[in-house]
């Protein structure tokens, strides 16, 4: 199991959602940080409104991803833990 990284990193992840967090509590949403592992994965949960949203996939490939690596590219993959991305 991995550890999570300093905190530094992990704060600088949170930062980057912060712009697009309103968007999500506008429609019902949100999401939360759960950890940013050694190897360098931020792993998100969606919660409220997004986890069974049928536009979850756009949200977290165009929103919480794009976010997360335009403002830490030291981030080498994005993972949402708690649903599946739509197809």
């Amino acid at each position: 199991m991995s550890t999570t990284t300093p905190n530094p990193l992990l704060d600088r992840v949170k930062t980057a959602l912060e712009e697009i967090r309103p968007f999500l509590e506008e429609d019902g949403g949100g999401l939360e940080v759960i950890e940013v592992t050694d190897d360098l994965i931020a792993r998100v949960e969606f919660k409220g409104a997004c986890r069974d949203c049928s536009m979850n996939n756009m949200t977290f490939k165009a929103g919480v991803e794009d976010a997360i690596r335009r403002k830490v590219p030291e981030i080498k993959e994005v993972e949402a833990v708690n649903f599946s991305l739509n197809t």
